[in-house]
């Protein structure tokens, strides 16, 4: 791991653990494997527990900015569900793989899960939002010789995926809005 990739997943880390003071925060160094590794050879999930801040776990990348940093800025991704699980783990590695892959994503971009989010759930795509969970506080990460936004995963349907091709970003949110969504709820009602 060269320098400035271990100062940027410090930082990142760093600021994940100090936006999450009081609640546990465990770093899951993850190996995307053979023929993948040199897309993201050094990424860690941050695996953060229930607490003061949040009564839902996060997850939350770290070593996607040093992968694809542009000019001193970058991405990194947060989801955030109801418990724990070595899925979510494993969806937060697929989406630095497929934002590092080829298929660079960026706000208001969504990818296919391929499956479920969980066995049951009609969420099988994710949309990448703004953090509205956690606020402007946590998306804002400055690292050395940069800045670092970090972005949420949101779980969404198909059908609202067609939605907002069809209608805009904005207006699925709004949907979301009306709806009042529960984000962490594998089991919601599409609202499209």
């Amino acid at each position: 791991m060269s320098d400035a990739r271990v100062l940027a997943a410090e930082a990142v880390e760093s600021h994940v653990r100090a936006f999450f003071e009081g609640h546990s925060v465990e770093a899951v160094d993850y190996d995307l494997g053979p023929e993948r590794r040199e897309v993201a050879p050094d990424l860690r999930v941050l695996v953060v527990g229930p607490g003061p801040r949040s009564d839902s776990w996060a997850y939350v990348t770290a070593g996607c900015w040093a992968a694809m940093e542009k000019d001193g800025h970058g991405l990194e991704f947060v989801m955030t569900a109801h418990f724990r699980d070595q899925r979510f783990i494993e969806l937060m590695a697929m989406i630095v793989y497929y934002h590092c892959g080829g298929h660079q994503l960026d706000l208001e971009h969504s990818m296919p899960i391929g499956a479920p989010w969980v066995p049951g759930s009609t969420c099988d795509h994710l949309l990448i939002s703004l953090p509205y969970l956690h606020g402007p506080d946590l998306e804002h990460c400055p690292v050395p010789g940069g800045h670092a936004r970090i972005l949420w995963a949101l779980p969404v349907t198909t059908a609202e995926i067609e939605f907002r091709r069809r209608h805009g970003h904005e207006s699925l949110e709004q949907l979301f809005d009306k709806a009042e969504i529960i984000p962490t709820d594998p089991f919601r009602a599409s609202v499209a």
